[in-house]
This record gives C-alpha cells, structure tokens and sequence, in this order.
C-alpha cells in the first residue's frame, strides 16, 4: 500500500477539501475528458448529490464546480482571478477553459443540487456532462469526491483503482502491525521507511523541497490567521478569535502568575488560525483534510516554539511518520466526514500529530503506534455536524482540541515503552465500523446534531 506524503498533505484552497477541491478538481479531469473526445462540445452541466447538495453551499461547492469547468485547480488558485472569472461567467453565461473554447454554462440553471438519495458509490457525489447545440447529453462522467481532495470517477472507485497499483515499494505496509514488523526487522524508524518508499517513486531532491514547501505553506497560514480579525463569510457572524487570543498570550508572556494549562490555549489558537483562513477560503493544507487542517500544523508550531531541543531539520520526519499513519487510516477505513463523521477528519488528524511529535520527541515505532492510537481511540463517534454547512462551529474550535489531545497521546505514549492494550489497528477497524453504522444526518449533511440545534442565522 502506497499513499505519498503529497497525497496525504495537499496544498490547496478552503473552506473543505472534500467539498471545496475535490469538485474543482473533478470539473478538472472533465475537461480533460473532454479535451480527448472526438467531438465538440456546445455547453455544460452539472448536478451535486449527498452531502455535496445539503452542504454544498456553505462548503462553496457551487463556486468551485464551477471554477473547476473553468479550469481552476486548487494548488494554483488565485482568489483575485477566481472572483473576476466568476463575475465573468456569471454575466455571460459561458465558460472558457483552455483549449476548448467557450461554453455554455449559466450557473443559476445549469448546476442543479438534488436532495434526493445519495448516489450509490459514496455520500459526495456529482455528475458533470456536456451537451450538444441541441441540448443533448454528449458526454457524461460521475466523479466521487473522497475526502482530503482524492477523486475517484464512479468506473475506478467500483474497481478499486483508488489502491495503488504502482511498482513495488521497499516497505509496503497495509497495517499499523504489519509496518511495526518491518520497523523491527529493518531497524529503521516510521520516518525512515516512508521515506526510502517515497524516493523509490521518484527523487530525493524533490522529496526534501516539497516537505519544506507544505511546511512553509502550512505556517503562512498560521501567521495569517494570527494576523487577521472580522466576521468570517457564510451568516453565522463567526468571529475571528485567533488574533486576539495571541495577542493575549504574547502580553503575558514571561509574567510568573500565567497557569501552566495556558500551553492548551497556544495549541488551539495555532489550530484556529489556520481553520478561520480555511473557512475564509484561503490557502491551506490538507491534513488530511480542510476541514483538520490545523490540527498537524498547530502540533508542529507548538513543538518547534515550546519543546526544548526542537529544531526545524526534524520536521520532514514529522510530516512523513504522520503521512504513514494518515494512510493506514485512509486506507483501512475513511478520512471523509461524509462518510464516517468527524472521527474521520479531526480524529485521524490527530492520531497523525500525535504520532509525528512522538517521532521527532525520540519515540520508538511502539511507542508512536501507541500515541497515534490513543489521539484516534479518544475521537471515536464524534460526528459532523457543522453548523449551517459552515465549516466553522464546531469545526474551528474541534482542531483546537484535536491538538491537545494529540500532544497529550504522544505524552503518555513516551512514558511507556510501546506496549499497550488496544492496537491502532482495532481502533481504525471500529472507526470504520462506527462510521459506517453512524446515521446519515450525523455525517456532514447539516441535519442532525449542532446544526440543528443551534440557530443558523
């Protein structure tokens, strides 16, 4: 099983990857399709379907199918240019995507939601098509949008095309205890074997830039969100908190009657202020995904500002021992909140936190197979339920508490020696059997819980 660290960690665009990128990836790989066929296309449509519909505007899913049939990709979003071709398309009623020329495509009549039954392959659904001057369907794709911003077209998530098929790697660990042998047989650490995986698909080089590119990406948003203030967008009149609760902690920095649990309000204010910019719509880093994309980042801030010895020059084995146990989840069960809530999400963003701090804190494989399993085990059942379809209460607050909680499991793993009772494993096994047996409202389709229960205006 092979899931690059670049799989795992995505740069890309808010408020969700599974809501957000995943269908502008899709309207991506559409055109692609399109681009191949023998004929050419007049206009286009699409249709959103499960939780795609019930919360996609409040995910921006209609902003960003559209953007996607335009031709923008999340890793190279430009807000400015996204917002002018919106107006543009929006005016005229066409897109025009590179190589295709202008097409037809009138947001208000040619996206539909339907609220019906999900589509069979998976809660995040959409059907893109393109039509001939007469209006006839041309072209029809079915894509599912995954989680962490994977897509699959409904052909390879029904063959299994989403599990690697690619040449054979030095250490293909499927399970927590299958990669634990391989550790002890091999002598090597996490860190190490996913590395030598890595390098075997492709270049050393590449590997070392791109890991200090997501770091850099994720601490940018940080700085960001520490630095801005106002109401975020949606309805609900959020708050912006990051700033100003930073700006308390810096005041009292060095004043002796400061509690020691004011370290728990560092980690959640590192963790908010990347998900207030996600939910602004900025730029952010899956991990796995949008709607966790604090969690890890807030982690390493922590570690690198408070943590005795901690130096940058560890935060590659940081991000590929997390990778490692983010795709055993991903792999083993689900990292979609439409599919198995947030215990998918802020759960496996913790379990991978909470194993990267071990590492870089001298764990042992036992040791941060242990610290992953207990940041997971203690997530296990919670829901998602957000609010709206806003990926801002509780979700902001939740990456918060996500990074505590990691940073507690890798504690009380490092005070033991690796062995414990329950294995990640079996705690990945009962999140997928919990997700699976969660009810649907639960899962990211803002009926049930919070959403309903708090007013949405």
């Amino acid at each position: 099983m092979f899931l690059s660290v670049f799989d795992m960690f995505k740069i890309g665009v808010g408020p969700s990857s599974s809501h957000t990128m995943g269908p502008m990836v899709a309207g991506g790989l559409f055109l692609d399709a399109l681009r191949a066929a023998p004929f050419q296309a007049h206009g286009l449509r699409a249709s959103l379907h499960g939780s795609l519909a019930f919360t996609g505007v409040g995910h921006a899913t209609d902003r960003a199918t559209v953007l996607g049939l335009a031709g923008f990709m999340p890793a190279e979003y430009d807000h400015d240019q996204a917002e002018a071709t919106l107006s543009e398309i929006h005016a005229t009623k066409q897109v025009s995507p590179h190589g295709l020329g202008p097409l037809q495509f009138d947001p208000k009549t040619d996206l539909k939601f339907d609220f019906g039954p999900a589509l069979a392959g998976h809660a995040n659904g959409m059907i893109l098509m393109a039509t001939d001057a007469q209006g006839d369907v041309i072209l029809q794709e079915v894509y599912y949008s995954i989680g962490g911003g994977f897509v699959l077209t409904e052909a390879e998530l029904s063959s299994g095309e989403d599990v690697d098929q690619g040449p054979s790697i030095p250490f293909p660990f499927h399970t927590a205890a299958q990669m634990l042998t391989m550790a002890q047989a091999s002598g090597l650490s996490i860190a190490d074997m996913k590395r030598a995986n890595e390098i075997s698909r492709g270049c050393k080089d590449s590997l070392d830039t791109g890991l200090a590119r997501i770091w850099d990406v994720m601490n940018s948003c940080i700085e960001r969100g520490l630095a801005q203030d106002g109401i975020l967008p949606g309805g609900l009149n959020v708050r912006r908190r990051a700033k100003n609760i930073h700006e308390q902690l810096e005041a009292e920095r060095g004043l002796n009657w400061a509690a020691p649990h004011t370290i728990n309000d560092w980690m959640s204010t590192f963790a908010m202020a990347v998900n207030e910019e996600n939910a602004n719509g900025g730029q952010v880093v899956t991990a796995p995904t949008n709607g966790a994309a604090g969690v890890v980042p807030a982690v390493i801030r922590y570690w690198l500002d408070f943590v005795p010895g901690a130096t940058a020059s560890k935060i590659p084995d940081f991000l590929l021992t997390a990778a490692a146990i983010g795709g055993l989840v991903k792999y083993n069960a689900s990292i979609s909140g439409a599919e198995a809530g947030c215990q998918a999400e802020v759960g496996s963003a913790s379990a991978m936190a909470a194993a990267g701090l071990c590492a870089v804190l001298g764990g042992t494989a036992e040791q941060i197979e242990n610290a992953a399993e207990i940041a997971l085990e203690h997530h296990l059942g919670m829901t998602c339920d957000p609010v709206k379809g806003l990926v801002q209460v509780p979700c902001i607050e939740r990456n918060g508490l996500g990074a505590i909680k990691a940073v507690s499991a890798a504690s009380l793993a490092m005070r033991g020696d690796g062995q414990h009772l329950v294995p990640l494993d079996s705690v990945i096994e009962t999140m997928r059997q919990t997700g699976q047996d969660m009810h649907e409202k639960y899962k990211e389709t803002s009926l049930g819980g919070l959403a309903v229960n708090v007013p949405n205006c």
